[in-house]
């Protein structure tokens, strides 16, 4: 087959070189950097040592339709002879095919399906570099493929980068399979740094700032004039190249400005990759890094941003992040503007911006839901990916996280092996939540409805910018896009095969009772939903409650009911809170089934992207799992509720008071109210106070057979002390009622509370007879605040706790002010009291001041004045 195409291209003078090795090897790796030719020259050569077919996986279907129109003109013949392709939905191969192009997917579908891959010669799997999970799928089965059941099977990985040792030591079996490079035959490119005048909002999960995308319109206006040939610009997705397609439509007279991305139907795919009449302006995603080569190119405008899928595996949540593009990725980029000659590549960053890219990009591994994934490898019989050629393993929580929605789906058994109902869901090629909603919603809405839904809810973009599910299918099923349609239909078609035969009919009339153009209220849905199912069950279900039906069997976590009547806030039964976007033709809606959300990282609320209406009827019956009546007894905003309760997940659906609520409950909820709100809740009387106050001086003094009267350990042994009171009570008050100071004698054992007075007394007899009380407040130095005349002839400070502690003494004034403070009585009448009473005896002559206060009589009363 090489030998018919009349075209040397880089790659070519390797071709030889790489047939011998996989003749010798059975495997290899080409690296080729992107516009080589070896996309479109390896499979024929390789065609031409084989007699079996050769089967090239690409991972994306824009890519696999484009190198077999490309490998087809350069035969000379029309797609579907001697090569043609298979992607989702379409195949166009014949009797005489040679040379297969499949998406990655595909491939991984049909070696579940004969892992011999009968009639397959050769596999090559290309832009392996690219790490996306269907890739790694395929290498992995592939290789293991080979090992054990098909030895003779040529299986090539080729790579624009030149980082190949990895898939060589994955491909070979006893040493790494041998590597072919290619060195590239291209054009120098000359860099042109163009950073935006002004800073711009950094990229996340949102919309990119609109001043990046002002600033490449006007970076294109300045390429076209200051250089020749077509433009190739780079954006993250879709949405971008609309909007700098907006912004360069004046130029449409006179240059053709085209987007490239997966969304499009085939013809405008095409269209983008045809030389045209006039210059060209080719706005396109990452589809045009490595996996096709647009010709004509001499300028790369690169907005430096790329989208990748990342996952919230607390929320359940995916989302589309845009984030700056690595350094490989934008030497790939710029690398197409020298394909055919000297070209030039406009970078919208600084040079200081570059060094501070990521080297590489991050494999989808690393990042995206794993449920597919691990599904695949269940299917395959290796749970975990244990054994297999996987270039990364999967991250352990993101693939436990996946293993227990699969277990939830009843797709895998408690080991992780894949069940009956598992192999129906892999065979729809959906991802298993969609596979899911498809077998069990077909039987609920009709197969075709649950086709047509899955097929729409499959593939982003078919409903465009608008978030609501209906208006979005009905707007398919009217054709008004005829490209659109056409690939739905046939995504739909191809479901509605793969479900069960017999399994599940077909639904009549798809708009059901209620006309097409009618939308659920946000009142009364739920009866008028049950009337519906009662009067006809799946047939005449309307559109808006089917499609919120099959949401809702493939997203139970994502039905969602409304905060407030007629308001834009939604709580999923998840327990995460979601949003409508301002002017949501939803917002009203008592209750929605999410089909997309995103949540940016600090973000109060997830953004709802797709959603349908339905009633509480039908969120009851699409997330049964999630059902639950409970009694529940707890502490809530301060106080003791208890109640019966029936929710949806984290959504409350009935709630009523429960009237004889255990007792053990309650005492369970008063505990957790201490726990929640402190001591503080119960009534510490002075006699409280100073108790607890006596204990912890004991356990201080005495150690540790004196229980621990600390907060934290009073409310650890609550049961011990308030055990009674807690059994007792049935609201905060009643705790407000209870005697703490009897409470907490419980927890003195008899000998402690038969010494407590004695080791710890509350008041302490002083020489003048009087009792006065001592201040236990600091466990640590007990206090005994007495007057100075009533200490008189106390030679020494009182001890207590069997002698152990000196009671620290704050000697008073007779206007009741300190005046000393001590421990050591003997020395304070030695050294400090002579000070004293010189300093005090003037100010308080009625009262005496011996000068010998230790022979002195105490008094606590002063001297009568004369009269």
């Amino acid at each position: 087959m090489l030998s018919d195409v009349p075209l040397e291209l880089p790659v070519s003078p390797v071709l030889p070189a790489l047939v011998a090795a996989l003749a010798e090897a059975g495997s290899a790796v080409l690296v080729a950097p992107p516009g080589t030719g070896k996309t479109t020259l390896a499979p024929l050569a390789v065609a031409d040592e084989v007699d079996g077919r050769v089967v090239v996986a690409q991972p994306r279907r824009v890519a696999a339709r484009a190198a077999a129109r490309r490998m087809a003109d350069l035969l000379g013949e029309r797609v579907g002879g001697r090569v043609g392709y298979a992607v989702r939905g379409e195949r166009r191969v014949g009797p005489a095919t040679r040379v297969e192009v499949v998406t990655t997917g595909l491939l991984v579908r049909r070696l579940h399906h004969d892992p011999e891959l009968p009639g397959v010669d050769a596999v090559l799997l290309d832009e392996v570099h690219e790490r996306q999970l269907d890739a790694d799928l395929a290498l992995a089965f592939a290789v293991e493929s080979r090992a054990t059941l098909r030895p003779d099977l040529w299986l090539l990985a080729m790579s624009a980068t030149p980082e190949a040792d990895r898939f060589a030591a994955l491909l070979g079996a006893d040493r790494p399979a041998p590597v072919v490079r290619a060195e590239a035959a291209l054009h120098p490119v000359t860099r042109i740094w163009a950073p935006p005048p002004r800073p711009v909002t950094p990229p996340g999960a949102g919309r990119v700032d609109p001043a990046l995308l002002d600033h490449v319109a006007a970076t294109v206006r300045r390429a076209l004039h200051e250089r020749d040939g077509d433009l190739l610009v780079f954006l993250p997705g879709a949405g971008e190249i609309a909007g700098v397609a907006r912004r360069l439509a004046d130029l449409t007279d006179r240059v053709a400005v085209l987007p490239l991305h997966g969304r499009l139907p085939g013809p405008a795919q095409d269209a983008a990759l045809r030389p045209a009449d006039r210059r060209r302006v080719v706005l396109a995603t990452a589809v045009a890094e490595s996996s096709l080569t647009v010709p004509g190119v001499r300028v790369v405008v690169d907005a430096g941003l790329s989208r990748v899928a990342r996952t919230d595996l607390s929320r359940g949540l995916g989302a589309l992040v845009t984030v700056p593009v690595s350094r490989a990725a934008a030497t790939q980029r710029a690398g197409r503007a020298g394909r055919e000659a000297a070209g030039h590549v406009y970078r919208c960053w600084s040079a200081a911006t570059h060094e501070r890219l990521a080297p590489q990009p991050e494999p989808q591994i690393a990042t995206a839901d794993l449920t597919g994934f691990a599904l695949e490898l269940a299917a395959w019989g290796s749970p975990d990916g244990a054994g297999l050629a996987l270039p990364d393993p999967p991250p352990p929580a993101a693939l436990a996280v996946a293993r227990e929605t699969l277990a939830s789906l009843g797709t895998v058994d408690a080991d992780g092996r894949i069940t009956a109902r598992g192999r129906a869901i892999a065979t729809t090629g959906a991802h298993p939540r969609l596979g899911r909603a498809l077998l069990d919603g077909a039987a609920r809405i009709g197969a075709d409805r649950a086709a047509e839904l899955v097929a729409l809810l499959a593939e982003d973009g078919l409903t465009g910018r608008d978030d609501d599910l209906v208006a979005g299918w009905r707007r398919l099923r009217g054709g008004v896009d005829p490209g659109m349609t056409a690939r739905w239909r046939a995504e739909a078609r191809r479901l509605h095969s793969a479900l069960p035969t017999g399994g599940a009919g077909t639904a009549g009339d798809p708009a059901g009772a209620r006309p097409s153009g009618a939308r659920i209220g946000p009142t009364g849905t739920a009866r008028q939903g049950a009337a519906d199912r009662r009067a006809g069950g799946r047939d005449h279900l309307p559109d808006d409650l089917a499609a919120g039906l099959l949401v809702g069997l493939a997203y139970p976590e994502r039905l969602a009911r409304v905060r407030r009547a007629g308001g834009t806030s939604y709580l999923m039964a998840g327990g995460t809170a979601a949003e409508l976007a301002p002017g949501s033709g939803l917002a009203g809606l008592d209750w929605l089934a999410v089909a997309a959300a995103d949540r940016s990282p600090g973000a109060p609320a997830a953004r709802v992207r797709l959603a349908a209406g339905l009633d509480e009827a039908t969120a009851r019956e699409a997330g049964g799992p999630l059902l639950r009546q409970a009694r529940e007894v707890g502490w809530s905003d301060g106080d003791v509720v208890a109640r019966e309760v029936v929710r949806l997940g984290a959504i409350e659906l009935l709630t009523r008071p429960l009237t004889r609520p255990e007792p053990a409950l309650l005492a369970a909820a008063l505990r957790d109210g201490l726990r929640q709100e402190g001591l503080a809740m119960l009534s510490w009387t002075p006699q409280a106070r100073a108790l607890r106050e006596r204990m912890a001086f004991c356990r201080r003094a005495l150690g540790g057979d004196w229980p621990e009267v600390s907060d934290a350990a009073l409310l650890d042994a609550a049961d011990d002390w308030l055990g009674p009171e807690l059994a007792a009570a049935r609201r905060r008050a009643d705790l407000t009622r209870v005697d703490v100071t009897a409470a907490l004698r419980r927890l003195l054992p008899w000998r402690q509370a038969a010494r407590l007075d004695e080791l710890a007394p509350e008041r302490i007899e002083v020489p003048s007879g009087s009792k006065i009380r001592v201040d236990y407040a600091d466990p640590a130095t007990p206090v005994l605040a007495v007057k100075l005349q009533e200490t008189f002839g106390w030679p020494a400070a009182p001890r207590i706790a069997d002698g152990r502690v000196p009671v620290l003494l704050h000697l008073l004034s007779p206007a009741g002010r300190p005046v000393a403070v001590t421990a050591d009585l003997a020395s304070f009448w030695r050294t400090g009291y002579p000070q004293v009473r010189a300093e005090l005896r003037g100010r308080y002559p009625r009262h005496p001041w011996p000068e010998d206060p230790g022979s002195a009589a105490p008094t606590r009363h002063a001297t009568p004045r004369r009269r």
